[in-house]
């Protein structure tokens, strides 16, 4: 890990602070009236998710973070374990269901995503921003026919996750979906 100039930290600047990963979300310099001039960062972990404020005189040496993001193919799960492929060494990376989070849902096998490592170990795993899945079950709604409010009905994935649809998918269609939030978005 090397060190860099606070005035240097723009947006996006991955940092070791107390003994956390952060990337810069805001920054501002700040020259007051009389005394040293300072820098204040608006800081996200990127482990944690917590958002933090920190000042720091300027001219201070930060400690920057050794953060890479690789392309990896998801191939199976093994227990709670997931095993993700290294598109570029075709090695094999096994990662725990705590580090994957609510993304098991949608990992199919062959999909795409985006591992963040810190010194060479996953820290974090990114789906995708959109999806296609195939409906393998649709629950059909009571309400059908009521165009007055926004109608949706059950339909279960390939994956097993069960996300609100439009009241005309049915079962074997494939549809794209907005992962962050498990949103239908259109027919595929």
């Amino acid at each position: 890990m090397g060190s860099i100039d606070a005035n240097q930290c723009r947006s996006g600047t991955k940092l070791m602070v107390d003994g956390e990963l952060y990337t810069v979300t805001e920054r501002s310099h700040h020259k007051p009236g009389k005394g040293g001039a300072f820098v204040r960062f608006k800081l996200k972990g990127i482990v944690s998710g917590k958002s933090i404020d920190h000042t720091v005189r300027a001219g201070t040496k930060m400690e920057s973070a050794d953060i890479t993001v690789q392309a990896m193919q998801y191939l199976y799960r093994q227990g709670d374990d997931f095993v993700l492929m290294d598109n570029e060494t075709y090695e094999q990376v096994t990662i725990g269901s705590d580090l994957i989070g609510s993304a098991a849902g949608f990992l199919t096998e062959n999909a795409e995503v985006e591992v963040t490592l810190h010194e060479g170990r996953p820290i974090g795993v990114e789906l995708p921003q959109k999806m296609v899945f195939t409906v393998v079950e649709t629950i059909d709604n009571p309400n059908m026919g009521n165009t007055a409010t926004n109608v949706t009905k059950e339909a279960t994935i390939d994956t097993g996750l069960t996300i609100q649809v439009p009241p005309f998918i049915k079962t074997g269609e494939k549809i794209r979906v907005l992962t962050e939030n498990s949103t239908y978005l259109e027919r595929a």
